[in-house]
């Protein structure tokens, strides 16, 4: 048994879909430190059996990185020998390199170093495994993880079925708990290429409160001008839309997703913690990243978005395409249609 380090060192959602090969390492080692960003360790307190969580905004992931000085090597130096670990293993998606990381871990004494890498290691990693041969491209990025922490020897146990999970430890807010029935509608996207327009978020509350459905919009505190704009697409209806934009810490957001009966959400974090807590999703999905890594992973998702559109694969941040068709045409009707789809799923 060996005192574990496994990092992911980018977004929410990043380390939320990093859970499984969190519970594998788990299963094998006696210890297990989380490393993550400052971005994706709100997530990593969500996860299951995670002994320590270490937070390091590494210059080459964080959106306004920092000087590689000595401040911030002598920070990272500190941060793993209180951590006192005998391993790492470092995962990343297919656009990232462990190097960088395996460098520091290196410098730091860790003895045993696991990663995925197109570029030779040399001896910056002990196991290493190779994009495009050990790890198929169109992997989904929690079975990525898994395999990354497979080559290091963690294995889930046989009663794990490999799904995302979260603590359930919080409550959601009164008001939603006396709701009853509701759909959560999260407008938020990290990019713009990655949202459907406002105007459309705004339809669609009109029209699930047209139809008697409570709604239930969510987002982030940076977000409550947006929630406050698409919740107000319910006014003049007698069915309930409450705005929870910024009202919610992570914990209390994953009870609010687990009460839903469909979460409407783009390509973000919150789309993988509804997938965590298993609710029926309808995801609407730009093309400008894979949906076969990126799309939630769960028994009742549907993906809707051109996923042949011009801005396919081409990882933007504002849509290149004028008018970003992908996501514009998708309609209020077809999320409604997929919503009624998954509820008769569900039966």
């Amino acid at each position: 048994m060996t005192r574990v380090l496994v990092a992911r060192l980018d977004s929410f959602g990043d380390v939320l879909v990093a859970g499984p090969a969190v519970r594998a390492v788990a299963a094998g080692a006696s210890h297990v430190t989380m490393l993550c960003g400052p971005q994706g360790a709100p997530a990593a307190e969500l996860l299951p059996e995670i002994d320590a969580v270490r937070v390091w905004a590494a210059p080459w992931v964080t959106e306004t990185p920092g000087a590689l000085d000595d401040d911030a090597l002598s920070s990272f130096r500190r941060l793993v020998d209180e951590a006192d670990v005998d391993e790492a293993v470092v995962l990343t998606s297919f656009h990232q390199s462990p190097l960088p990381l395996a460098v520091l871990l290196r410098l730091a004494g860790v003895a045993r170093i696991t990663g995925a890498s197109v570029d030779h290691p040399g001896t910056l990693l002990d196991v290493r495994l190779r994009p495009g041969e050990d790890l198929p491209e169109d992997l989904p990025e929690p079975e990525r993880a898994l395999r990354i922490a497979a080559a290091a020897g963690f294995r889930l146990p046989p009663e794990d079925d490999g799904r995302l999970a979260v603590r359930h430890d919080a409550v959601a807010p009164p008001d939603v708990l006396g709701l009853g029935r509701y759909v959560v509608v999260h407008p938020g996207a990290s990019v713009p290429a990655r949202s459907w327009p406002v105007g459309h978020h705004r339809a669609l509350v009109a029209a699930l409160a047209a139809r008697g459905t409570p709604v239930v919009v969510t987002g982030s505190p940076g977000e409550r001008a947006l929630t406050a704009e698409v919740a107000a697409g319910g006014a003049g209806y007698d069915s309930p839309v409450l705005d929870l934009g910024g009202r919610t810490s992570p914990g209390e957001l994953a009870a609010v997703l687990a009460g839903a009966e469909v979460v409407v959400v783009g390509n973000t974090g919150p789309a993988h913690l509804a997938a965590a807590v298993g609710v029926p999703i309808v995801s609407l999905f730009s093309p400008v990243v894979p949906a076969v890594k990126w799309a939630p992973v769960g028994p009742h998702v549907e993906v809707l978005g051109d996923q042949t559109a011009a801005c396919r694969l081409s990882r933007a941040r504002e849509c290149p395409v004028p008018g970003h068709p992908c996501l514009t045409s998708v309609t209020v009707s077809d999320v409604l249609a997929a919503h009624d789809r998954l509820l008769a799923a569900l039966g």
